[in-house]
């Protein structure tokens, strides 16, 4: 069993987080986005299925990518170098997180509910939340969004439309969250993808040790602006 935590109730502490299923950790009904602030700063997250109370998580261990250490591929150094594409920063926010939420090959639906859209959006118009964005052709051929507090980034969502589109958005994120001083990238659970390009589980102590640290740092003002062009070395 998990705790029921009242909309002015302090989250439970990580360590009490369940290991099967793994990291959950209490249920509530607010997602507003001050509770969703304060969740990200003690290392939780929400993540639930639409019609279901909101789910509270903090899984042990945690994926995170450093973005100074993220893996480019060959091929995705070559796409890099073609060229044929624009990467824009927090100009359709709310149209990225869209994208994310719908339905994809072999799955019946999504987590991105009206609820969560409605949150992130008033998180981005906050400054908090950002959508990285690959164009090509003059259309929004994938991408990604997540939140950033301090010098720590939190990622949610990416989405392709085109090939390697989002991780033409994550290897410029990396680039820059980099020269900005972000130490990672709280990936939340483990994908084949995100390995490939770098992430790797940690104990969750040692991402709340880190994470505490970043978000003591000062934030890039938002709305964010890339100064960082070339990924590709």
């Amino acid at each position: 069993m998990i705790p029921w935590i009242a909309s002015d109730a302090p989250f439970p502490a990580v360590e009490q987080a369940l290991r099967e299923p793994n990291g959950l950790l209490c249920a509530g009904m607010e997602l507003s986005p001050q509770r969703i602030l304060a969740a990200y700063r003690e290392g939780i997250f929400p993540w639930f299925n639409p019609g279901e109370p909101v789910l509270w998580w903090s899984p042990d261990p945690r994926m995170v990518l450093a973005p100074s250490a993220v893996k480019i591929s060959r091929s995705l150094r070559q796409r890099m170098k073609r060229g044929g594409y624009e990467i824009r920063v927090d100009t359709r926010f709310r149209q990225v997180m869209q994208a994310c939420a719908a339905p994809r090959p072999g799955q019946a639906g999504t987590w991105i509910s009206p609820p969560m859209l409605e949150a992130y959006t008033r998180l981005h118009e906050m400054g908090y939340a950002h959508s990285v964005e690959t164009w090509m052709d003059g259309e929004l051929a994938g991408g990604l969004y997540g939140l950033a507090i301090g010098r720590m980034f939190y990622g949610e969502s990416m989405f392709s439309h085109r090939r390697d589109a989002s991780k033409l958005a994550l290897a410029h994120l990396c680039r820059q969250l980099a020269a900005w001083g972000f130490g990672l990238i709280d990936c939340q659970m483990e994908t084949a993808h995100l390995a490939s390009m770098g992430a790797r589980p940690i104990p969750r102590k040692d991402f709340i040790r880190e994470m505490k640290r970043l978000l003591e740092l000062k934030p890039v003002p938002a709305p964010w602006r890339f100064d960082i062009r070339d990924a590709s070395v």
